[in-house]
């Protein structure tokens, strides 16, 4: 099995700050991967990176065999690129369905015209794009809530809903950026066994950052540890939390 994501001398500067200086990682197809390191590591910058919400200033990205460098978030998207985010971005005001719904927009396989006319093109692919995000809903559970605002719902299950969204994408890679940040310790549980069981049922490469070493450790074959914008250890989770210069990255911040 390849490498699925290869990320070759990348660095990134904003203005006078290094974030990330010469980083070479790489993942196999169908693996969950974790990124962890101190609090300012360059964890999220990666992810930033590779989604396209920021341009390298060095290097390359590659996923599939695609390189990624200059393309913009929705372009990668389609590329089967999806993502959730450290502070939840869901439309508050807009029902669960339709926050599902909506996140299909870059392939909506209509135009303007078809919209503003109504024609049996719009109609088919709106309905194709309802009926994914149904099923997705009844798939994970939450088709009782897909007339609720994520504003009511609580933490936990907007995190859900967070990660059937990007999945609605039908993503090859699905990167998650802290999905416990927030979670009680019961929620925490329930997300281990939530991941695992995405990972299985739809054989996706997932890569995660997390602080919450009980989900990296129980989730994670391989771990990449940062600081200071390089990759200063990886290896399973045993060689990880017994690695001298991983000790050192963390000492005092109590993650390890």
């Amino acid at each position: 099995m390849g490498s699925y994501v290869e990320i070759r001398g990348l660095s990134h500067r904003f203005g006078g700050l290094q974030a990330l200086s010469d980083l070479n990682m790489t993942l196999e197809q169908g693996e969950v991967a974790g990124l962890i390191g101190p609090n300012g590591a360059g964890k999220t910058t990666v992810f930033n990176l590779v989604s396209g919400f920021y341009i390298p200033t060095e290097g390359d990205i590659l996923v599939g065999g695609v390189r990624l460098n200059n393309r913009k978030p929705h372009e990668i998207a389609a590329l089967k690129i999806g993502r959730t985010f450290q502070n939840i971005r869901l439309w508050p005001e807009m029902t669960v369905l339709d926050n599902i719904r909506i996140a299909q927009h870059y392939h909506l396989g209509y135009n303007a015209a078809d919209a503003f006319l109504g024609t049996r093109r719009y109609r088919e692919r709106e309905r194709e794009i309802r009926e994914n995000a149904e099923e997705l809903l009844e798939h994970f559970h939450l088709s009782d809530l897909a007339g609720e605002y994520p504003k009511n719902l609580p933490y936990g299950i907007q995190r859900r809903v967070e990660i059937v969204r990007a999945l609605s994408l039908k993503p090859q890679l699905l990167m998650l950026d802290e999905p416990a940040a927030g979670l009680s310790t019961a929620d925490i549980v329930r997300l281990i066994d939530y991941i695992n069981w995405i990972h299985e049922e739809f054989g996706l490469t997932i890569w995660m950052i997390e602080h919450q070493m009980e989900v990296i450790m129980k989730l994670c074959r391989t771990i990449s540890v940062i600081d200071f914008g390089r990759e200063i250890a990886r290896g399973s989770p045993e060689e990880i939390q017994s690695d001298p210069e991983v000790i050192k990255a963390y000492l005092g911040d109590g993650s390890l």
